[in-house]
């Protein structure tokens, strides 16, 4: 039997990566739920950090990995081909959008990352890449050049060199008072571009935007349409790339298959991972057949990428987020957690913005008096949450959002029971700070 906490007290595992909240010591995995070491069912509002959108361990899911073991484990597509890698790209044709039909494909949502900026300049022949503040893309060196969510991820890291600028992201929040937020945030990042374009880098260098359409990892924050179409109207302008981030947006987590469509945006590549294959290592670099025939052979490779059981599963997920209905489920059940959420705010004064896009939903935490974020507060909610069986997690620059994230296949009972859970978490945190209202 492990000794959990002796094996994480004598520190074998690097604490980077095994200090993070809530660090439950579970055994097992079944549907919305978590079993701890002690017995007792976590309900995850997690999922895995948006990867099992069809829940933990789906049966279908299941037997197809299962299926597959019999045959291949291992292939490093390019000396060998399959089935499962075939399978998965006709499925992902019917799914994405008609323009975006190419694919590498690797593990992670970094590597996919990493495959579109190289893919980008490779084609292009321009050296800069722009991205926006708050957005997270990744912790390796080239996705990590792009990512601003937190200065700690680039700390002693001279990423960059001065190849990538940064500006604005879209905050509806920040509308001033009277102005039309479609109108305004059309025109200030146009603005924003002007800028940049007369001060700093020229139009004809710059290879690529890439943004997230929902900011993730920076607060679960909803740009407005107008914004992301002014954004792809300024690279047609000028030639340059656009790149989604929708590597914690896709495969439903909107309320559509991807971003993209809720936003009536296409862009020239997207980098997909996380809910891909129910939490199987798969991701993928995405663009049209065009843009992939110009990227040299070879200048780019993958050993493990487009694993035969990972695309089992991913073709696995497909069906199941199309045959139970649950990129229809996570907007409709998204909407009415969206209106309980607000509903809660006006009755607690430690809540502050609350804001999302089918089941990816973001709960601000402030300081009643100031309004100020208030990440202490948040960590504190979260324990009481975790005390009574719900397991959320955070995000923000300074950690003071819930994201609210469940499998797809959540149903009304179950979401009602973890906002529930919140609110009381909520109501005993306030009662501490001696709020009464």
């Amino acid at each position: 039997m492990i000794d959990w906490h002796t094996i994480n007290g004598e520190g074998f595992l690097a604490p980077t990566m095994a200090k993070d909240f809530p660090n439950l010591p579970v055994v097992k995995s079944e549907g919305l739920f978590y079993i701890g070491v002690d017995g007792k069912k976590y309900l995850d509002f997690t999922s895995g950090i948006a990867t099992e959108n069809t829940g933990h361990r789906h049966p279908k899911v299941v037997e197809a990995i299962k299926e597959q073991l019999k045959h291949l484990v291992h292939g490093p597509i390019g000396i060998i081909n399959y089935e499962s890698i075939m399978l998965l790209v006709k499925k992902l044709r019917t799914i994405l959008p008609e323009s975006l039909n190419c694919f590498f494909f690797g593990n992670s949502g970094a590597e996919a990352i990493e495959g579109a900026i190289k893919l980008a300049r490779h084609v292009t022949k321009r050296n800069y890449i722009i991205s926006f503040l708050g957005g997270f893309h990744g912790r390796t060196m080239g996705a990590l050049s792009l990512t601003t969510s937190k200065s700690k991820y680039r700390k002693n890291l001279p990423v960059g060199a001065g190849m990538t600028y940064q500006l604005p992201y879209a905050k509806p929040t920040e509308t001033p008072e009277g102005l039309d937020l479609q109108i305004y945030w059309s025109q200030q990042v146009e603005k924003d571009f002007n800028r940049l374009f007369n001060h700093q880098v020229a139009p004809e260098e710059v290879a690529a935007v890439i943004l997230e359409p929902v900011l993730g990892e920076g607060g679960y924050v909803v740009p407005p349409k107008a914004w992301l179409q002014k954004i792809r109207e300024i690279c047609d302008q000028h030639g340059i790339l656009l790149i989604f981030d929708e590597v914690q947006t896709g495969f439903g987590r909107t309320g559509d298959w991807f971003a993209a469509n809720r936003f009536n945006v296409t862009p020239d590549i997207m980098a997909i991972a996380k809910g891909i294959a129910s939490g199987l290592p798969l991701s993928a670099t995405v663009a049209s057949r065009e843009l992939m025939e110009q990227w040299t052979v070879g200048s780019h490779s993958t050993t493990f990428g487009g694993n035969p059981l990972a695309c089992a599963a991913a073709c696995a997920t497909i069906d199941v987020l199309k045959e139970e209905g649950l990129v229809e489920n996570a907007r409709v059940l998204g909407e009415y957690a969206l209106n309980q959420l607000l509903d809660i705010k006006e009755g607690h004064p430690v809540v502050g913005n609350v804001r999302g896009i089918g089941l990816m939903i973001g709960i601000e935490i402030i300081h009643p008096e100031t309004g100020q974020p208030n990440g202490e507060g948040l960590m504190n909610i979260l324990e009481k949450c975790l005390k009574k069986g719900l397991i959320l997690y955070l995000s923000g620059n300074t950690g003071e959002v819930i994201r609210m994230m469940p499998p797809l296949n959540v149903d009304k009972k179950h979401l009602n029971q973890g906002i529930s859970i919140l609110e009381e978490a909520i109501t005993e945190y306030e009662l501490e700070l001696g709020i009464r209202r």
